[in-house]
């Protein structure tokens, strides 16, 4: 219990499901509630399918093919910063070009739920406090991601249409920062391993 709980707070943190609501509602806005509900099911199996897959075999299929957390965290960041930007400069038309038949998997469950941050801490909270309570405190922070985005609705309508779009555009904002934070130090590991 103690290693679950141990995991579960960075995970929270890792996940960020409050800081994703507003892009998630930003992205789903048109969408009906049937539609809705398809992609808030389809990003949750899709973040807990990933992220379980990378917790058991990625450190080993990373190895295998040269690939380092570092590369990880700057190929994420590159894709939440196009993601962002795309949100801030075009708005209306992203989410018209987005598929919303796969709109839960890319970019709600992966990268938004399951992106380089929540991939890195699964890896090292593995080894920290084994797989199986940091297995069910990374799967506790998705289930609690799909009961924060089941209440969309609900937030969308205390904060009327212009206030959800004001939100989104401030959380592409911030995406944007998160994602070159992401680069920067995605670069930064990179040259100290250049060095060493």
């Amino acid at each position: 219990m103690k290693n679950f709980l141990l995991s579960f707070v960075p995970f929270f943190v890792a996940v960020d499901a409050i800081g994703v609501l507003p892009i998630y509602m930003g992205l789903t806005g048109d969408l009906d509630s049937a539609r809705r509900r398809h992609v808030v099911i389809q990003s949750l199996i899709t973040a807990a399918a990933v992220s379980i897959a990378f917790l058991l075999g990625g450190p080993f299929v990373l190895d295998l093919v040269g690939v380092g957390v570092s590369d990880f965290m700057v190929s994420g960041g590159i894709l939440l910063l196009v993601i962002s930007l795309s949100d801030l400069i075009a708005g209306e038309k992203l989410q018209r070009k987005m598929d919303s038949a796969t709109l839960g998997a890319v970019p709600i469950g992966v990268p938004l739920l399951c992106g380089p941050a929540v991939l890195t801490t699964s890896v090292l909270f593995a080894n920290q406090y084994g797989v199986t309570p940091t297995a069910l405190a990374l799967l506790a922070n998705i289930a609690l991601a799909g009961i924060v985005f089941s209440l969309a609705s609900p937030i969308e309508r205390i904060l009327g249409h212009a206030g959800s779009k004001i939100l989104s555009k401030v959380a592409s904002l911030f995406l944007a920062s998160i994602a070159v934070m992401l680069i920067r130090r995605g670069i930064i590991e990179i040259i100290k391993q250049g060095l060493n």
